[in-house]
């Protein structure tokens, strides 16, 4: 039996974790939910939290006390609280599935070297159908090349704080690495008043932050006389959820090291 934590259980992705676990048939189960100190869910059954339905694991404030309960946790919370995070499960050998959007480099630079103690995933998006994807975005790009202008579009919440969404950055570096390019020279964040032409190298992005939108991506690959587009739409987070717990199982019977989502679904060369 893998055990799991789950990091965050009040906020809105935590809930939807702690749902689709509680509804996960197999060999793994919810054993340590988190939430901040000064939540008023914390010493609240989660399952009530999430969804109503009791489950019996009750939520805790400092994950650091709990090292015994679980083999991998799942953080979707904030960077600074992933990297306190990342430091428990790296004292105490723990694997670590990290959803967590807006870390900056050096952050992204911690977990990598943690990766090396032990095992990690760290995704901007969990969803199965993203990655997939992610896998139809190179193969668009080695056939298209560089005679197709490349415009990426995304929409999600009115509370979501990061913009471009981590999975639109990564969808453009994908693109960038798939055709030589260097991500950060050819990245261009909106457009505004009287410009040169389009420069054919770049990549454009462009948000939307309204209403309830859980998320929204869609890549266009823009030829002369045609146009190619790969559209991502999702309805609920558990659909994220879904994928993390997925991911959770397949790390925690793994050996410290940096893991993808391609891999836990198959996508990767070396599976």
């Amino acid at each position: 039996m893998i055990r799991l934590a789950i990091a965050g259980a009040a906020g809105r992705m935590g809930r939807a974790l702690v749902e689709v676990c509680d509804q996960t048939e197999g060999d793994i189960r919810l054993t340590v939910a988190t939430v901040l100190g000064d939540d008023p869910g914390v010493g609240i059954d989660s399952g009530i939290l999430a969804s109503g339905v009791a489950n019996g694991v009750i939520t805790v404030a400092d994950l650091a006390l709990y090292p015994d309960e679980f083999d991998v946790l799942i953080d979707f919370t904030q960077p600074s609280a992933t990297m306190k995070h990342l430091e428990v499960c790296e004292e105490f050998k723990k694997a670590i599935v990290i959803g967590t959007t807006g870390l900056n480099e050096e952050e992204r630079d911690r977990v990598r070297a943690s990766s090396g103690q032990i095992p990690i995933i760290l995704s901007p998006n969990m969803s199965i159908g993203v990655n997939l994807c992610f896998d139809l975005l190179e193969k668009a790009a080695r056939v298209l090349g560089n005679d197709f202008d490349v415009e990426i579009f995304e929409a999600h919440h009115r509370r979501k704080k990061d913009a471009p969404s981590g999975t639109a950055l990564e969808m453009g570096n994908i693109v960038a690495g798939t055709l030589g390019r260097n991500f950060d020279e050819v990245a261009v964040y909106g457009r505004e008043g009287v410009s040169e032409p389009r420069d054919s190298s770049t990549i454009g992005f462009s948000t939307m932050r309204a209403g309830d939108v859980v998320g929204d991506h869609t890549i266009t690959f823009a030829g002369q006389g045609e146009r190619v587009e790969i559209t991502h739409k999702a309805s609920s987070r558990n659909t994220f959820a879904s994928g993390a717990v997925r991911a959770a199982e397949w790390l925690a019977l793994k050996p410290a090291g940096n893991y993808s989502m391609k891999e836990v679904l198959g996508l990767s060369d070396s599976e």
